[in-house]
């Protein structure tokens, strides 16, 4: 039986003037899987992830979700859709406590069948949905703490966990470790796998850590300058040697080693 196609490009490409930053990109995205997303600085990645998103326009080509041409719905659509999305900078409510932040992203994409409830019954739908998510994410004992009291690593938990709330089909992760303590690292790494293992959900993730990449993705597009440059399992893109070419420095040490370990 063939694998379900989640989410689709055709020919996609964005460019701003003269500088073409996505170049004709076509990939294929399966259900269920953890899809990673890696180049070196200026690879066209996050553009990718805002054409995905709906957060930019393509200059041409298609997007596609279950089939359907998503390629023109802005992304407050594609979010009702089902397809979250994270950016590299921290996006919560500082000023809130961690149970509104993730209560009000319930309430932002709230679904149809709580309209048949009453206002005090909707509420406490969200609130229940809210303290589950919270839960997941390991925030249960910070529910009530203000979101700007949270170390770093606990920010990024909480972003998860508003993403998490509306219960999307797919999850883009743009750069989810950027920024954390090395320590603070495989705990953010563990609870992503278990949210794409046991929620039947399909991660494509933006990262730079290469052990994180490597330990976590069940396939991995590398992209530079603005194309595919190679597509695979993680043990074939590390021993691929255009992608350690292209990459060169530190990283081609990385992808060596780990090719040397398999």
């Amino acid at each position: 039986m063939a694998e379900e196609i989640i989410l689709q490009t055709r020919n996609l490409r964005r460019e701003f003037g003269a500088l073409v930053a996505v170049a004709d990109v076509s990939i294929q995205v399966q259900a269920n899987t953890l899809h990673s997303i890696i180049g070196p600085n200026g690879a066209g990645k996050t553009t990718f992830f805002n054409l995905l998103s709906g957060n930019l326009k393509p200059t041409s080509g298609q997007v596609l979700f279950k089939g359907r041409d998503i390629t023109n719905l802005p992304l407050h659509r594609t979010a009702h859709l089902g397809i979250g999305r994270s950016f590299q900078i921290t996006n919560i409510f500082p000023n809130l406590t961690v149970l509104e932040n993730v209560r009000l992203s319930c309430q932002a994409l709230g679904k149809d069948n709580f309209r048949l409830f009453s206002s005090h019954r909707r509420f406490r739908q969200y609130e229940e949905r809210a303290r589950e998510v919270i839960d997941q994410v390991g925030l249960t004992k910070e529910a009530l703490l203000l979101a700007r009291t949270l170390p770093h690593g606990g920010q990024r938990k909480l972003e998860l966990g508003m993403l998490l709330a509306p219960d999307p089909e797919v999850l883009l992760l743009d750069e989810p470790t950027a920024g954390m303590a090395a320590e603070q690292v495989p705990e953010l790494l563990e609870l992503i796998q278990q949210v794409q293992e046991l929620g039947n959900k399909t991660v494509m993730l933006v990262e730079h850590n290469m052990n994180v990449v490597m330990s976590v993705s069940d396939f991995i597009t590398v992209m530079h300058q603005g194309q595919v440059l190679a597509e695979g399992a993680p043990s074939e893109i590390a021993a691929n040697e255009v992608v350690q070419s292209a990459y060169l420095g530190e990283l081609y040490g990385e992808l060596e080693a780990m090719a040397g370990n398999e």
